[in-house]
């Protein structure tokens, strides 16, 4: 139960999504949430890898550790032109530097895998194929988070962990997804 996800899953998700309409214009959407360190950039990066899909990472869009309440408007200058057909943008943040960097272009694509916790916003619901949950175990998901980013998350964890809450329960978001997955 301390293993990421693997090709089975990812199988699994890239099934469904491909057993669907498009919905991003002409595209898909794969939408992977779940709590910090459950494995959705390991899925993601598998679903990525059996079907030649474009990734982005909500990390890159947070404008810093106290930023998730935030991350809808970067999400609508993505996801609503891509939705038109058109390329989508978002400003990429710099964890290093404590600002956002350059604009970040995303053409679009049969297949999109978005992943990141808020990547599965009611609000973009109907631009969504496939909506991903991912969870672990508190201690795993924070053993992975630490690991991951070097303890330079370990003073964060426990601010991150109350604003994932509030925004997975007024989303609703493990409810709504089409498949859950435990790691």
């Amino acid at each position: 139960m301390s293993e990421p996800p693997v090709r089975g899953d990812a199988e699994q998700v890239l099934a469904l999504a491909l057993g669907r309409p498009p919905t991003l214009g002409a595209g898909r959407l794969v939408r992977i949430d779940g709590p910090a360190g459950s494995g959705k950039t390991t899925l993601a990066a598998a679903v990525a890898d059996l079907a030649g899909a474009r990734v982005v990472h909500l990390d890159d869009l947070y404008e810093g550790w106290d930023g998730l309440p935030r991350i809808d408007a970067q999400l609508g200058s993505l996801l609503r032109p891509l939705a038109e057909g058109r390329p989508g943008s978002y400003r990429r943040y710099d964890w290093h530097t404590g600002h956002f960097a350059e604009t970040v272009v995303v053409e679009p694509a049969g297949l999109l895998v978005l992943e990141g916790v808020g990547s599965g916003a009611d609000a973009y619901s109907a631009l969504g194929t496939v909506l991903v949950w991912v969870e672990a175990p508190d201690e795993v998901r924070m053993r992975r988070g630490i690991e991951r980013d070097d303890d330079a998350f370990a003073p964060y964890w426990d601010a991150w962990a109350r604003s994932e809450r509030a925004l997975f329960a007024r989303e609703r978001t493990r409810e709504r997804a089409d498949l859950i997955v435990v790691t």
